[in-house]
């Protein structure tokens, strides 16, 4: 055999080895590969529950307003902080403190007068209007206290609206209400069902609403109030709830 075929034969010995190696390869690394596991599924439950709370508010916040005009501007002005000192006086006179008054709103603007019955324009006229707002922290005492508004000349009150100064624990108290109950109905629900329930997954409190209540008292006692009026202004204040929902996801065992 000459030199160039005993080449030849080497090389196809040397490809043959490889391929025979190649294959017996093969199926050691497919046997080693891991094995495709499925993770078990967790099964739960999900409940929700709601708490309440009923309060009986004692606050109250009035707005009061004040309005006045004249043809110029710095008449409306004293003349519409000489009312509005004089309801304030009124009003620290039946207990009410400094500290509890706020000027919410300021505004003064051009009013033009026309005849009601021709149309024509009369004058010009100045506005000044100013809005204060009241903290009443004595509810019993919140009906007399209007009277005592609008006897000192308020224009307007456009509403009450009554709060709970410390409403701390209240909230806290229906935020617990709220899980307690999402409690009982998981136990009923998995008994019911026939099932045990595990660890607690998950747990979401939301403070759903928290209700003041608001007395509209529609009082609009132009000219100064109704020097008639007699009777102390009757109020309820009511109630207030405050609301907390909770849910929780547990493992069923």
């Amino acid at each position: 055999m000459n030199k160039k075929n005993t080449l030849f034969v080497l090389a196809a010995l040397l490809v043959g080895a490889m391929v025979l190696s190649a294959c017996g390869q093969a199926p050691l690394a497919q046997a080693s590969a891991p094995a495709q596991t499925t993770p078990q599924q967790i099964r739960t439950l999900t409940v929700s529950g709601t708490g309440k709370v009923m309060l009986v508010p004692d606050v109250a916040y009035i707005n009061i307003g004040v309005h006045s005009e004249a043809e110029d501007v710095s008449t409306a002005l004293s003349s519409n902080n000489d009312l509005a000192l004089a309801i304030k006086d009124a009003l620290k006179s039946e207990g009410v403190e400094d500290k509890d008054f706020q000027t919410s709103n300021f505004n003064v603007y051009p009013s033009d007068q026309y005849d009601p019955t021709t149309g024509q324009y009369i004058r010009r006229n100045y506005a000044v209007d100013n809005t204060l707002y009241v903290t009443v922290r004595d509810i019993a005492n919140l009906g007399k206290l209007l009277d005592t508004t609008l006897r000192a000349g308020a224009n307007n009150i456009y509403g009450i609206t009554f709060d709970i100064q410390n409403k701390e624990a209240a909230l806290a108290q229906a935020r617990d209400l709220a899980i307690a109950d999402a409690k009982a109905k998981a136990e009923a629900t998995a008994a019911t069902v026939g099932v045990e329930l595990g660890q607690i997954y998950s747990v979401n409190v939301t403070n759903t609403s928290y209700v003041s209540g608001v007395y509209q008292s529609g009082y609009g006692m132009g000219g100064g109030g109704d020097k008639a009026l007699e009777s102390t202004v009757p109020v309820s204040a009511g109630q207030i709830v405050v609301t907390f929902d909770a849910s929780l996801v547990y493992e069923i065992k």
